[in-house]
């Protein structure tokens, strides 16, 4: 059963109507029923089918102004670049040691960040690592040899997209505790990256709802334009 907070949230959302963005993010805000400072998340659903390679759409991109949440990151490299990504505030650095205690059990990390001249080790781990969405990427620029520019994004609030089989796209975009402002420019940032990744064989609309929501709150939808 809903609780009274939420219920009391939902009479605030006009049935069957979508808001402009600036709108819908208030209105997130308001209706945000947690005691705590929750997460504001935006989900798209997408006319695309994930099956085909050109319409597997993922990435990453750096949000105006973060998420509100630190990641810890695990640097997976060896010689002169374990210094480089020491020097750039990566929480964890390593090589082959490390993935040994991963095989073991450990995940005291949320984000794992590798030069390319690692992953024919982390790929024997793609088993473990896969499931759990931490296997390091080119597409999201966590396989790099600018191991200190990684950092540096993640650390400034880079978040990573990737659509579901069903072709949804939930990504965080920051606290209730932002200011409006701030939650409406990553929105728009996030939007106009998902928009450009719109693929060619799609035909028709491309977005088919987007919604933006607290974590214990209710969905707001959002005016695609």
């Amino acid at each position: 059963m809903a609780g009274k907070k939420y219920v009391e949230a939902c009479k605030l959302i006009e049935k069957g109507k979508t808001y402009n963005y600036v709108e819908a993010v208030a209105l997130a805000k308001k209706t945000n029923c947690a005691n705590f400072d929750a997460s504001v998340e935006v989900s798209f659903n997408l006319n695309v089918d994930p099956r085909h390679a050109d319409q597997a759409i993922r990435g990453a991109m750096v949000l105006p102004n973060g998420t509100g949440k630190s990641k810890k990151i695990l640097v997976i490299t060896r010689g002169a670049k374990e210094q480089e990504a020491k020097d750039a505030g990566a929480d964890i650095v390593g090589g082959k040691e490390i993935l040994e205690d991963i095989k073991k059990g450990w995940f005291d990390f949320d984000i794992i960040v590798a030069t390319p001249d690692m992953m024919a080790e982390l790929g024997k781990l793609g088993k473990i690592l896969g499931p759990k969405g931490l296997m390091p990427n080119p597409k999201t620029g966590t396989v790099t040899m600018n191991v200190a520019n990684a950092v540096h994004e993640i650390k400034k609030g880079k978040v990573e997209y990737r659509v579901d089989k069903e072709g949804n796209i939930n990504v965080m975009i920051g606290k209730c505790s932002f200011t409006e402002e701030a939650l409406a420019e990553n929105f728009k940032a996030l939007y106009d990256v998902i928009l450009r990744a719109r693929p060619a064989a799609v035909k028709g609309a491309y977005m088919k709802s987007v919604t933006l929501s607290t974590t214990m709150g209710p969905a707001v939808k959002v005016t695609i334009e």
